[in-house]
């Protein structure tokens, strides 16, 4: 099914998922959809292997845990997820050698704390590893003022928003 994308989310410099400086990262874009999903597309290597050309479930955690974590941004902008739970169900392994799409969704939502869920979709369509995951509210201004380094963790992706994109 094709979406409407409404707004591209930042990236970050170092990080392992996002990272445009990082040799290592999974180079990943994120799309606020229509549907108020939130969608990433993640570029992965050889470096990201488990077995022979099938993704590390590591990383398909990190993937789940980022974009589960971000969906909050759709609601709430300033807003940044802390994980405090993060369960995931592996059913078919993801390969190497095509971009992989999650989505992402918020389920519950309080002043402290919210709660998502999200899904590794294949090109095919069918579901590769789902996630349920429990965040601490964060506003980024605080984790700036905490952390320092805003110019390395909220970046302008630079890379062209499609105006729709197929999940």
């Amino acid at each position: 099914m094709k979406y409407k994308v409404e707004k591209k989310q930042f990236v970050s410099k170092h990080c392992f998922v996002c990272g445009t400086e990082n040799d290592e990262s999974l180079k990943t874009k994120f799309y606020e959809l229509e549907n108020k999903e939130l969608m990433s597309i993640s570029y992965p290597t050889p470096t990201h292997q488990s077995y022979p050309d099938r993704m590390h479930g590591g990383i398909i955690s990190a993937i789940l845990d980022e974009v589960i974590g971000r969906a909050i941004m759709i609601e709430e902008p300033d807003s940044w997820g802390v994980t405090v739970e993060l369960n995931l169900k592996y059913k078919k392994p993801v390969p190497l050698d095509k971009p992989v799409k999650a989505v992402a969704r918020i389920i519950r939502n309080t002043r402290l704390l919210f709660e998502g869920t999200g899904e590794i979709v294949l090109e095919d369509g069918s579901i590769a590893a789902t996630g349920y995951a429990k965040y601490y509210k964060m506003k980024l201004d605080k984790i700036i003022e905490e952390m320092g380094h805003e110019d390395e963790l909220i970046v302008d992706d630079t890379v062209k928003t499609p105006e729709e994109v197929e999940i």
